[in-house]
């Protein structure tokens, strides 16, 4: 075998994963046949054993499916992908049913298929660290547990009590492991884990624990009932329709672990399993699947193992970095710091405001002190290490100095000029602007080396998402150490080049203009706003402009057309452009922080915005003809053309960057597996076709020239 080793002393079988030239152990193909042999051998075995112990060779204790192999396989492959899934199931029950004691010994963390793996044991003993995570994320790669993790956990803790644990994709640790009855002991560390596990087999042989699950004892009943209890059907009843409300029916993977447990439950644990091994084969094959798992596992690890960092050095994090205005940026970027350990000063123009920024911080954290997640102690730390203040030379000796004040060339030049030479030896400074080249502002900078964007998303300790932006100066080590400051801050690093508005406000620009561009065509605000969120978008494309103000497009609008002039040309307005400058300018309608833009916002507590009324008479025509699907497409195919011509340009340099900036700075939605991965997944012939035809129907915006197809051909993922 050559993923596990099996061994049998003493009258103990022991059968310990180590797969050979990987980190983790995984449900590889190799792995697949080695457990079917490992079980044969346990069934001849069966007269010399007296007990059963899970363990591994490697530092955690398995990681779960083999997903660069799900990677590979098409819609023929689900009947194939069935019958191997049962065949795992199979010599899982075949260990299970053995009539001997079972023990799983959890050196480290157990995830997805590793959980379900670990379940086997009739008895689990974990190494007691908190650290360590078990838990069933399958959803979050549009998949399902379908090694028994669905109907073990259903079983073990109830519909309701599992529900968590496998629709939220809910992690624990041993204690909270412990706690649950899903761990039954802890141990100090791994060397103890043996010496447990065989003195439970040992109260096994004394007559003091069973050797099966309680879902196969005869008087087993399911923990909070089955869903033919009024309690639990009345919960049920209104499910199906909570998930589709949720989930648009552009996820398949929560609607089919809801049919999974409760069908599951409804009858015995062989035919429970069953279904959930068809709802599996179902899903794994389907794109949505592929999308997620290329995204949300491929993609992100590249990003976390630094694919994007350029250069070797060290692995750095500053001591003490100072921010340039206390508004909402800097405010929560204050707040961002303070709560990863680094001592921040947060300097405004006046001690006011200043202190007014750090009162962001007291806000937050008082919100967690009243719910009980912080120690006012531990609020204290993190206000202590804010130190607001209206003097420039408090900033001395910062190893980073982040500019986050308006959006206006000239002011960030002065504050530049002024707060460089506070940097301490080797420091490097940041604008964090949205959307104005980074090596214009650079000139300002004694040194262009040393000067790079870090784009921060608003609000800041919601946003995970960091786009850091390269000048055609900064050096590598500047953006190596602005990717380890991202990454300190316990938030995700995108690496992108130079130009207007970078990647992420380039791109999520065509979203809301395309959004407006209808509204100007004679759409329904409300089917614009409708089509947005049905394409799978958080919010319409109307909405979200109101929250980021009309104001700020305007602003960015004649800034533009102020830098095309100064070089000597002419910017042309789109027609979303033009009716937004209409809406701020011509009906005095900035956005919901100046009162109101598409929506009204009612001052009645509780009472919900609306569409502003005057959308009607002054957009809408009623001859005019529209298809939601169609409307669908142009929200996001926009977006996609926009990134794609982004990779052609140089703007993005990997397709893991595009597509977890698209989703986790844009709203992308998830299904697609980001802006790429949407080209990706359909195939680079077919969205140029589709792409082609709202270009002929809709403008230039969606032409997809040889330069960006040959682009996303280069850069096509290989499975």
């Amino acid at each position: 075998m050559k993923t596990i080793r099996y061994a049998l002393h003493d009258g103990i079988a022991t059968l310990t994963f180590d797969e050979p030239g990987s980190p983790v152990n995984t449900m590889c193909a190799d792995w697949q046949r080695d457990l079917t042999e490992a079980t044969q051998q346990v069934v001849r075995d069966k007269d010399s054993i007296r007990g059963i112990l899970l363990a591994s060779a490697k530092k955690t204790f398995f990681a779960g499916a083999d997903l660069k192999g799900t990677m590979r396989l098409t819609q023929a492959d689900a009947p194939r992908v069935f019958q191997e899934i049962e065949q795992t199931k199979k010599n899982f029950r075949t260990l299970e049913t053995l009539g001997k004691p079972v023990v799983s010994l959890l050196n480290g963390s157990a995830l997805g298929g590793g959980w379900e793996l670990a379940l086997v044991g009739h008895y689990r003993v974990a190494v007691d660290d908190p650290k360590v995570q078990f838990g069933l994320p399958e959803l979050t790669l549009g998949l399902i547990p379908g090694a028994s993790g669905i109907t073990k956990m259903t079983r073990l803790l109830g519909l309701m009590g599992a529900q968590p644990y496998i629709m939220e994709s809910k992690l624990f640790n041993p204690g909270e492991a412990l706690s649950l009855g899903l761990v039954h002991e802890l141990v100090p560390d791994a060397a103890a884990l043996r010496d447990a596990g065989l003195a439970w087999v040992a109260r096994h042989a004394a007559g003091e624990a069973p050797a099966h699950h309680p879902w196969d004892d005869k008087n087993y009943k399911m923990p909070g009932g089955t869903p033919a209890s009024p309690k639990v059907a009345g919960a049920l009843t209104v499910a199906p329709a909570m998930l589709r409300k949720k989930t648009h029916g552009l996820y398949p993977a929560p609607e089919y672990a809801l049919a999974a447990m409760v069908e599951g439950a409804q009858v015995d644990y062989d035919t429970a399993t069953r279904i959930e091994s068809r709802y599996l084969a179902r899903l794994i094959v389907s794109p949505v699947a592929k999308n997620m798992i290329n995204t949300f596992f491929f993609d992100m690890n590249a990003i976390r193992s630094g694919r994007s960092r350029p250069g070797a050095s060290e692995r750095w994090k500053p001591g003490k970095v100072g921010i340039l205005g206390a508004g909402m940026m800097g405010a929560g970027i204050a707040h961002a710091q303070a709560t990863r350990g680094i001592a921040t000063v947060l300097r405004d123009v006046s001690a006011e405001k200043a202190e007014a920024g750090k009162g962001y911080t007291r806000k937050l954290t008082a919100r967690r002190v009243t719910d009980g997640r912080m120690s006012e102690q531990a609020q204290a730390a993190i206000l202590e290490r804010i130190h607001a203040t209206d003097r420039m030379a408090d900033l001395q000796g910062c190893d980073l100095i982040i500019e986050a004040v308006f959006e206006n060339r000239q002011l960030k030049a002065e504050v530049t000029r002024e707060a460089e030479p506070m940097l301490a030896p080797g420091g490097f400074f940041a604008s964090n602007t949205s959307t104005l080249p980074i090596t214009g502002l650079a000139q300002a900078s004694r040194d262009a080396t040393k000067f790079v964007g870090i784009h921060f998303f608003s609000p800041v300790d919601k946003m995970k998402l960091v786009e850091i932006i390269r000048g055609q100066a900064t050096g590598d080590d500047t953006v190596a150490r602005a990717f380890d400051y991202v990454q300190a801050l316990g938030k995700i690093p995108i690496v992108v080049n130079d130009s207007r508005g970078f990647f992420t406000s380039r791109v999520f620009g065509t979203f809301v203009m395309e959004g407006a561009a209808m509204l100007g065509e004679g759409i329904p605000a409300a089917v614009i706003e409708r089509a947005g969120v049905e394409a799978g978008m958080p919010v319409g494309p109307l909405a979200v402009m109101d929250e980021t103000a009309l104001s700020l497009s305007v602003h960015v609008l004649d800034q533009t057309r102020a830098d095309v002039r100064a070089e000597g040309g002419t910017y042309i307005a789109s027609p979303g452009e033009l009716l937004v400058e209409r809406m701020v300018k011509e009906f005095d309608r900035p956005g919901r922080a100046g009162g109101g833009g598409f929506y009204e916002y009612p001052q009645d507590a509780g009472a919900r915005k609306f569409l502003w009324p005057q959308l009607k008479a002054l957009f809408e025509k009623p001859g005019v003809a529209w298809d939601l699907q169609t409307l669908k497409d142009r929200l996001l195919y926009r977006q996609a053309v926009e990134t794609a011509r982004c990779l052609a340009e140089g703007v993005l340099t990997s397709v893991h960057d595009g597509n977890i900036g698209s989703i986790f700075g844009i709203g992308f939605p998830a299904w697609t597996g980001g802006a790429l991965q949407f080209i990706y997944g359909q195939g680079v012939g077919a969205f140029c076709e589709r792409a082609a035809q709202l270009a002929d129907a809709h403008g230039p915006g969606y032409a997809v020239t040889p330069r960006v197809r040959e682009a996303l051909l280069r850069h096509q993922p290989s499975w």
